[in-house]
């Protein structure tokens, strides 16, 4: 009866410790919050493209000197480095991304963007943060605010990531050839979120193992002989090639994928022409590859080309089309015995109800380059839809707007909450014991 007694004592001792560190953390997260919203709504207000930038990168910089980081800026381009060093203790890494999309925000938020930028056509494109990375730059500050006066908390060393041109899949690559994991302490661990509608604003998701897709983007250029509009049989007409290799590449998933496997093949732009009676002398299109398996990614990759070539030949093309892999990067990989072992903190922090454990995803990114260097790493899913819609939706069975929508706007309150929450319960397990 005594050693039951001292049990339950036991139990409830743990359970009421818990509670006050989850009350301290909320607490914590408040104070930081309204600096942390406020640089949201700036960010989500001056967006900025791929691999430019300039201005995004400056201000999280500003804020992490601020606070005490040494700070290196230019880093693969635009990346910013920042560490926080408190004594001895395993380094940690906590990545965000800078850039924004080509995106016409459509949300109809009072901070909603207006900006307009030059792509690297040089085509005037408006830009949005379609895909949540202002999300990601607002949790980032917010735990760092409370890492650098929490130094009580947690030993080690703290190092910050604002890495660029993730939506074009090189700047995880340029920032390591730039010398981040030799200039800079080596993580042993690495973590990083992704904001989306797939969850409810107040959740996060783990996935352990494979996280997301292996990606390949792929430019296709078809060659004909330009002429009349009037006069198509004077002419061999790329568009009409291309509109054939298009359907075409259709049949890939239907016909030569084995069913069930998880493969995506999407055309995502098709460019051709000047005038409505010129039949031009080229076509291009984009395509985006998504697969889970190196086989699959193999076969798809062969079968494009094949079907581009034969296309080209049964249409008379003067020549072969041009097919160019312009960007590829394999899926995230989350270090399984990492993601049991920081399901304990986020539960603590959150709530065990809040702490999901979700299928892997889709979409794709290039977090797999740090994965690649050695680090072990987990990649979470944090919540972005507003609870009440996201039941809704669930209910009638429609989607709320995906990552890359001109309509994407995630639920902030929560999610901003939420997001600094969950990175800072898991920096302050991983640098409050031994390094993985």
């Amino acid at each position: 009866m005594i050693m039951k007694t001292a049990r339950l004592f036991f139990l409830f001792a743990l359970a009421a410790s818990a509670y006050a560190q989850t009350v301290a953390l909320s607490k914590e997260v408040e104070t930081v919050y309204p600096a942390a919203h406020e640089l949201y709504i700036d960010l989500h207000q001056t967006p900025e493209l791929s691999a430019h930038e300039t201005q995004t990168a400056a201000k999280l910089a500003a804020r992490l000197r601020s606070l005490g980081y040494e700070v290196t800026e230019g880093v693969g381009g635009t990346g910013v480095v920042a560490i926080l060093k408190n004594g001895a203790g395993p380094t940690v890494m906590l990545r965000t991304e800078l850039d924004a999309l080509p995106v016409e925000e459509k949300t109809g938020l009072p901070y909603a963007s207006k900006v307009h930028a030059k792509d690297e056509s040089g085509r005037d494109v408006p830009v949005m943060h379609a895909c949540g990375h202002d999300v990601h730059m607002a949790s980032l500050i917010g735990t760092a605010d409370i890492m650098a006066h929490s130094k009580e908390s947690w030993h080690g060393t703290l190092m910050l990531i604002g890495q660029p041109a993730e939506e074009t899949i090189g700047g995880a690559k340029r920032m390591i050839a730039d010398g981040l994991f030799t200039r800079f302490p080596k993580p042993a661990v690495g973590v990083a979120l992704h904001v989306g509608n797939n969850l409810p604003a107040n959740q996060v998701g783990i996935t352990p193992g494979i996280y997301n897709t292996n990606s390949d983007a792929i430019r296709i250029t078809i060659y004909g002989k330009g002429g009349h509009g009037s006069a198509p049989h004077t002419t061999i007409d790329p568009i009409v090639i291309a509109a054939r290799t298009i359907l075409a590449l259709e049949t890939i998933n239907a016909r030569e994928v084995k069913p069930g496997e998880m493969a995506v093949v999407t055309v995502g732009y098709i460019r051709a022409g000047t005038r409505n009676n010129i039949i031009p002398d080229e076509a291009e299109f984009g395509l985006t590859v998504r697969t889970f398996k190196a086989d699959v990614r193999k076969q798809i990759l062969a079968a494009i080309t094949r079907i581009v070539k034969a296309e080209a030949l049964v249409g008379g093309a003067p020549k072969d089309p041009l097919v160019e892999e312009l960007a590829s990067t394999d899926a995230v990989y989350n270090d399984p015995a990492l993601a049991q072992r920081l399901r304990v903190p986020l539960e603590a922090a959150l709530g065990k109800d809040n702490v999901i454990a979700t299928e892997p995803i889709t979409p794709s990114e290039d977090y797999a380059f740090f994965v690649e260097q050695g680090i072990p790493s987990l990649y979470m899913s944090l919540g972005g839809a507003d609870p009440q819609k996201y039941a809704d939706n669930l209910k009638a069975g429609t989607n709320l707007p995906s990552n890359h929508s001109p309509y994407f706007a995630p639920d902030v309150d929560p999610a901003l909450h939420t997001g600094i929450k969950a990175e800072v319960a898991v920096l302050r397990n991983l640098l409050n014991g031994a390094s993985q």
